[in-house]
């Protein structure tokens, strides 16, 4: 909710109240100012919330208010204008403009004039840049000032043409006092839909700074008959309590007067025209969402009839197009309101393109209505429709506002529209609203809050927020304001609301009177925690990502087949629970390797799997690795190597060691059944106590085409955390540092081209016993001297003990023992012992 403060100050009195002092006191009660955007004013000194936007401060004798006295043809530019301008001094000024929106010949405009050394927006720079204004010449006259647009002052984005203002806009006054203003930007919660109004922030405002609120009276409701008898029907009560329908006549469609505009660009929405624009303005003022339909239209829709309003669920089939020209195909979870001919609008979202004001409108249909937060929620989620009407709709808008915002539009119409409005009113009230009234002990007041504020302070609160408090034994019958659809039965939400008023900051701060329970570990967190640990210092980053997604994301991983889908999703882009981690790293992956070229990613979260008999899903924990880009990051004494990029074996080092932090032994490295997604022939599953774990590799290369990644080499894996870290051993023990030397040796096996490396190593293990502490293969070689179908395997083994230092001939008798065997094993023979 974006708040002009000008616009706050006419219903609350913030004199002397500063614009820290203010966000400050807001965020503590519960409406967290998230920035500030200051239009021409000076940032406070000091000032400690964010600023959005920070713009050019319009110099009070610098940018001032001009009026426009005369309007000539550059002598030498077409396009170019020569205008005199009036702004407070003695003599005129002269500036050249090629602003389209004022023409030769014409006069009496107010604009605003930039002098000599004014700051402003350049708008002929991308990205945006302050400039300070320096006299120049253009097409051989000396100009020394400018007539600004919105851009230049920091405005919006519009610089086609310069401001306009109105005509009661004071010459020589300076903009900062005639334009600027301060916009807090607050996050409204949920259970604050109040406050999605001014009046509603006005209303905290005076509560918080005890302030009186500035009533504006408002206008009666005509009670004389118009021609038009409209009917209103509701069908259902619970889908709509209120409906009033006002007609207004003779009205005149035009651009809204500069204020008016001024306030909406500053609130976030875009002036349209004066019909609209007075709708918006009501439903930001108030808090109450209005609709106006071209009454004429509505009476050619019933055959030159009076027409009549029904508001109803939509039938299975119909149709409508919106006013942005969404076409819709309705069923009956979707309000509308309609007519004898289908229709008009999705209730509570947004109008229809068929019943919209245009530029011919000469009567209107004002609607202002309460709808059901769920029917509207679940029309603007079918639809994508998250319009500022059902923001306010499906966070509960009170009936008793009605008849408020109808009053305050009327009165625009009549002033900004030159509208007549014609009564009575239609007001169909099926379902009154019932005042919540509450019991509120003072002790219930202690008790929550843990001290004791005084009952005349509990009164001024409650009474500053337009509860009724009448006086009990020990407490007060409370009766909630009409504007509060979020107070229960219970005294919880009154005393939220005495607390934010008094402040959280004054509540002191307490030991708990009891003692804290035994702590005791939960080792599947630990271990988890450790894994993790162990990958960051392995050099990769942890993500963490929705485990909401759609069919579409998951097919381009290559993932098919049924998955686990919301019944009600909050959007189309979220309506499936994933089953993989693998499609959101590779979400991740296309998102940085715009701006880096070397990803290492990780994530551990849960996967979600349908079960049979509609039971609830399986919910396995996993953990998924993804790894591109080079080895080797560049440094001041080494440039990066772009051909060295990351493998398969890369990938299964961090595998290994990753095992290796985690104390797991005994793990076996297979060849990976086909996949989907991975490379059928550099792929491998993790099998550990006969369990496969999890499966790894370079990804397919249909995987990478879809995700255009096809110029690089990407490699993912995904593994079963719970069956990882049940691997994970209760209890290891430590071997100290040896004391003693090692002895190397190395050993070329010449063996069949199917063995693996698994199996070479666990045999030259076997052999080896405990006296062997480190096999490394450090090469593999195929060539002229290897028979064909046959392969050389090199090993550098290490062997050492903890006991006493060995001798070169208990390290030769251990290193034939090894050779022996895996000739045995392997019908293998030992490079340079043939004979």
């Amino acid at each position: 909710m974006k708040v002009p403060l000008k616009w706050l100050a006419e219903h609350v009195d913030l004199t002397g109240i500063g614009v820290g002092e203010l966000c400050e006191r807001l965020t503590i009660a519960g409406l967290e100012v998230a920035s500030v955007r200051f239009y021409g004013l000076p940032v406070p000194a000091g000032f400690r919330v964010k600023v959005d936007e920070p713009g050019p401060v319009w110099e009070t004798d610098k940018i001032v208010v001009a009026k426009v006295l005369s309007i000539e043809k550059h002598p030498n530019a077409d396009k170019l204008k020569l205008v005199q301008l009036d702004y407070g001094k003695e003599a005129p000024h002269q500036v050249v403009t090629g602003a389209p929106n004022i023409s030769v010949g014409s006069s009496g405009q107010k604009v605003i004039l930039g002098l000599t050394d004014c700051t402003y927006f350049d708008g002929h720079a991308t990205p945006k840049v302050l400039k300070t204004l320096k006299p120049g010449v253009l097409r051989g006259i000396t100009s020394d000032a400018m007539v600004m647009s919105e851009y230049e002052l920091g405005i919006t984005e519009e610089h086609e043409g310069i401001i306009i203002l109105d005509d009661d806009a004071p010459v020589g006054a300076s903009a900062q006092e005639y334009l600027g203003d301060a916009v807090l930007e607050i996050d409204i919660l949920p259970n604050m839909a109040r406050c999605l109004a001014i009046s509603g922030i006005a209303l905290e405002v005076a509560a918080i700074f005890g302030r009186p609120l500035l009533k504006k009276p408002l206008p009666a409701l005509p009670t004389t008959s118009h021609s038009e008898k409209i009917a209103v029907q509701i069908a259902d009560s619970s889908l709509s309590g209120r409906y009033m329908a006002t007609v207004v006549e003779n009205i005149t469609v035009q651009d809204s007067p500069g204020w008016l505009k001024q306030r909406l660009k500053y609130a976030g929405m875009r002036p349209i025209n004066n019909i609209v624009d007075i709708t918006n303005y009501v439903m930001l003022d108030v808090g109450q969402p209005l609709h106006a339909f071209d009454l004429d239209v509505l009476q050619q829709r019933a055959g030159g009839k009076s027409p009549t309003i029904t508001v109803r669920p939509a039938t299975v089939g119909e149709k409508m197009t919106t006013l942005d020209e969404q076409e819709c195909e309705l069923t009956t979870d979707n309000l509308v309101i309609a007519d004898g001919a289908g229709p008009l609008a999705l209730a509570g979202v947004k109008g229809g393109l068929n019943s919209g004001i245009t530029a011919t409108t000469k009567r209107i249909l004002l609607e202002a209505a309460s709808f059901d937060p769920v029917s509207v929620r679940k029309t603007a989620r079918k639809f994508n429709q998250f319009t500022d009407a059902s923001t306010r709709f499906t966070r509960g808008v009170h009936s008793e506002l009605v008849p408020v915002a109808t009053a305050s539009a009327c009165q625009l119409f009549t002033e900004l529209a030159d509208g007549t409005v014609s009564g009575p009113a239609v007001d169909v009230y099926p379902a009154p609203m019932i005042a919540r009234t509450i019991d509120l002990q003072e002790t219930e007041i202690a008790r929550l809050l843990g001290i004791v504020i005084p009952p005349a302070e509990v009164e001024r609160i409650l009474q500053a927020l337009q509860y009724s408090c009448t006086r009990t034994p020990g407490g007060w019958q409370v009766t909630a304001p009409s504007n509060r659809l979020d107070i229960q039965s219970g005294a919880a939400d009154l005393i939220e609301d005495i607390a934010r008023i008094f402040g959280y900051d004054r509540l002191p701060s307490r030991l708990l009177s009891g003692e804290l329970p035994q702590q005791s570990g939960n080792r599947a967190l630990d271990l988890e925690a450790s894994l993790q640990d162990s990958l960051a210092r392995l050099g990769l980053q942890q993500v963490i990502n929705y485990s909401l997604t759609n069919p579409e994301v998951e097919s381009r991983f290559g993932w098919m087949g049924e998955a686990v889908s919301l019944l009600n999703p909050a959007s189309s882009e979220r309506s499936t629970m994933r089953r993989t981690l693998l499609a959101g790293l590779m979400e991740n992956l296309e998102v940085n390797l715009k701006h880096c070229n070397t990803v290492k990613l990780f994530e551990t979260g849960t996967v979600f799997y349908p079960t049979t008999g509609g039971g609830l899903p399986a919910e396995p924990k996993k953990l998924a690795i993804l790894l591109t880009g080079v080895r080797q990051q560049s440094g001041w004494n080494q440039p990066e190597n772009p051909t060295d990029q990351f493998g398969f074996y890369d990938l299964k080092g961090i595998c290994e060691r990753l095992l290796e932090s985690l104390h797991i032994s005994g793990a076996e490295y297979r060849l990976a059944p086909p996949c989907a997604w991975l490379h059928p022939a550099r792929s491998a599953e993790l099998v550990i106590n006969n369990s496969v774990v999890g499966t790894f590799g370079e990804i397919h290369p249909k995987v990478g085409l879809a995700y255009k990644v096809t110029d690089r080499t990407v490699l993912a894996g995904e593994w079963d955390l719970d069956l990882l870290l049940q691997a994970v051993p209760e209890r290891f023990a430590y071997r100290p540092i040896p004391l003693f030397q090692a002895g190397l040796r190395d050993i070329a096996i010449v063996v069949d081209a199917q063995v693996s490396h698994e199996q070479m190593v666990q045999q030259i293990r076997t052999a080896g016993g405990e006296l062997l502490t480190d096999i490394h293969l450090f090469d593999v070689y195929t060539g002229s001297s290897i028979p064909e179908g046959k392969k050389s395997m090199a090993f550098a083994l290490r062997y050492q003990s903890w006991e006493k230092p060995l001798t070169d001939k208990e390290i030769d008798k251990a290193h034939r023992k090894i050779e022996d065997h895996v000739k045995k094993q392997f019908q293998a023979t030992i490079r340079g012992k043939e004979g």
